[in-house]
């Protein structure tokens, strides 16, 4: 279906110039500009179903920016096999490829939902690259990402088979586009029973709670109305403020509903309230995340909370790859996917030592499990070692002390094999809470790591890297977020220890030739094959753990080090973007490979054979290493280390 020529209207420009400064690269021009574009920009309708653009066939003319709604963008080869390239909603454009190279269209643009695009003619798109630098960066440098996000389709087409028919919404549909219902509010000194005669009457499952200014101070939901007042028997007529909820948890408005449903199984909450330029403007539920893409990480997240015997979650913890599959399916970049994972297995970890303190009893002195290296960023895929260690509060009591010591023995020694039958095998290196040396008190570990930083040397600095990715998984979290601000402060001035950590992050070279050939291992178990998480993504794991630790960043994520880095303005945002681009990639193709081995019945592991990807995934995997190349020389020239 084609959209008719008489759907294109002329616009108000002032509605144009508000979509334009929410937008970029728009939103950094000045406003003589945007109202010379908005003079000059059109709107379209496109009903669902509509085939804007054909690949090979359309001649491109405008610009399209997504004012509402959403595209499909996917190419068809010569057998009439599709393969999903992304997907486009508001705020976002297509068209830019086409223009810029002066040619027809690259790819089939077709509406998911009816949709209304503002259009700008290429002339003026043109004329702004060759005269706004910001503009020609954003458009030119986006290039780049396409090309990663056509070789992330290759690898999810190629090494994944499809098993249901899937979209993309969950990874891009914005919360304030899922919240369907009109948001209800009380007074605090409302009565729980007229909030319940409410509830009932709108077929709602919340209320938000204002104080006497009319500000958002608590929600009161279904679940509290249960176990709060009909459980305990409270007075019907106590004011609702007694049985809310506070502070209530937020997701932003453009946010999409992947980030929201992580956010209520990371939370164990079922509602969100949904913020826009810091007002809350509605409510999104458990229940409008399964309406729009399927309910699978919900169930499985309530079948482990629903587990009373450890044992139990041996099989649900094997069940995660499962789960996982339809992420990539689905088309979900390797942050969203190493996120979901590291959700799942929280939950997991989670109910397995709540589980295990319900049978030894509770803590002598509070606690938390801590998690390092990849389970401490945040990133890990399928089947990583358990790397992990526990902290707990310091006593002055030996008595407290002695038995803290025998109660946390206890615990480390039973997880440990637990965990091994949830699929996490043991770590090599004895990295363990039942080890001893890694269950410390605050002040035991703040020795550890100030040993590390002011006595350093290379082969101590290798080892103890491990442990500077930590951070809290279970029991009291701001143990370890105290410890993390510590380590922040501390590591900043101790310029030795940061020279050989340097050092240590040049080791590892790229593995290519002078000519741009892939180094591959020649001989043994991984002939053919290089180690894509040794030679691939730790020396950008290394980066951003040593600029993070120079800089004073507090985050453990490696995405999330390189966004603080970007923005403290550590790093110039060009090389931001590409190691973003490149890593990502990296990440993608390693989940893909563990992937494709695991329905193999394969052990998962790094080693990829170049020889098995297509031109387009080794032109982009020649380019993730080159990035390598230029973060070291960024290192060399931040800390004057010379060519090695």
């Amino acid at each position: 279906m084609r959209a008719k020529a008489n759907d294109v209207h002329n616009v108000a420009p002032e509605v144009v110039i508000d979509f334009l400064r929410q937008t970029l690269p728009f939103k950094e021009l000045d406003l003589p500009l945007l109202q010379e574009i908005a003079a000059r920009t059109l709107i379209d309708f496109f009903p669902k179903g509509t085939l804007i653009f054909r690949q090979g066939a359309t001649e491109v003319h405008h610009l399209h920016l997504i004012q509402k709604g959403g595209v499909k963008l996917y190419i068809k080869d010569a057998a009439g096999e599709i393969t999903l390239m992304d997907f486009r909603g508001e705020g976002e454009y297509f068209g830019a490829l086409p223009i810029i190279q002066g040619g027809i269209a690259n790819l089939n643009i077709e509406t998911v939902e009816d949709t209304f695009c503002f259009l700008i003619d290429k002339e003026i798109v043109l004329q702004l690259i060759g005269s706004q630098p910001l503009v020609a960066n954003y458009f030119l440098r986006s290039m780049s990402a396409k090309l990663v996000n056509t070789a992330y389709a290759e690898l999810r087409g190629h090494r994944i088979a499809p098993r249901t028919e899937s979209s993309l919404y969950l990874f891009s549909a914005r919360v304030q586009s899922i919240v369907k219902n009109r948001l209800y509010t009380v007074p605090a000194g409302q009565t729980v029973q007229e909030a319940a005669r409410l509830m009932a009457e709108k077929h709602i499952g919340s209320l938000l709670v204002e104080d006497e200014k009319g500000g958002i101070v608590g929600i009161v939901t279904d679940k509290d109305m249960r176990t709060k007042v009909v459980a305990v028997g409270l007075d019907f007529h106590s004011p609702v403020a007694g049985i809310m909820s506070s502070p209530v948890r937020t997701v932003p408005a453009r946010a999409v509903g992947f980030d929201a449903l992580l956010t209520m199984m990371d939370n164990r909450i079922h509602h969100l309230a949904v913020e826009q330029q810091g007002r809350i403007v509605g409510m999104i539920t458990t229940h409008d995340i399964m309406v729009l893409q399927g309910n699978s990480p919900l169930y499985f997240f309530r079948e482990i909370l629903a587990q009373r015997r450890i044992e139990n979650l041996y099989d649900i913890s094997r069940k995660i790859p499962g789960v996982v599959r339809a992420l990539i399916e689905e088309g979900a970049k390797a942050d969203n996917i190493t996120r979901m994972i590291t959700v799942l297995n929280d939950q997991v970890l989670d109910r397995l030592l709540s589980l295990l303190i319900e049978e030894l009893g509770p803590p002598p002195l509070p606690f938390c499990w801590l998690l390092l290296g990849s389970e401490g960023r945040r990133e890990q895929t399928f089947r990583t070692d358990q790397d992990n260690a526990l902290i707990y509060e310091d006593s002055g009591d030996p008595a407290m002390r002695e038995g803290a010591e025998i109660y946390f023995r206890e615990l480390g020694e039973k997880a440990i094999p637990h965990l091994v039958g949830c699929g996490f095998p043991l770590c090599p290196g004895e990295i363990m809470a039942s080890n001893p040396k890694w269950r410390q008190p605050v002040s035991g570990w703040r020795r550890y790591f100030d040993q590390w930083l002011h006595t350093p040397n290379p082969l101590e600095i290798r080892h103890s890297s491990i442990f500077f990715d930590f951070r809290s998984g279970f029991g009291k979290k701001s143990l370890a977020e105290e410890l993390r601000a510590y380590l922040a402060e501390a590591a900043r001035p101790q310029e030795i220890f940061l020279l050989h950590l340097a050092k240590d992050c040049l080791e590892m070279r790229p593995p290519l030739s002078f000519f741009r050939s892939f180094i591959v291992e020649k001989d043994g178990e991984h002939k053919n094959t290089l180690d894509i998480k040794k030679r691939g993504l730790l020396p950008f794991i290394d980066f951003a753990r040593l600029k993070s630790l120079q800089c004073g960043v507090k985050e453990s994520n490696t995405l999330e080090r390189l966004q603080m880095l970007v923005e403290g303005e550590h790093i110039v945002r060009d090389l931001y973007t590409e190691t973003v681009e490149a890593y990502e990639f990296l990440m993608q193709l390693r989940l893909v490979h563990q992937m494709q081995q695991l329905e193999d019945g394969l052990t998962p592991d790094n080693h990829i054979n170049p020889g098995d990807l297509s031109d387009l995934e080794k032109q982009t995997l020649k380019e993730a290493f080159r990035v390598i190349r230029r973060l070291q020389s960024t290192i060399r020239q931040d800390f004057r280390l010379g060519e090695g």
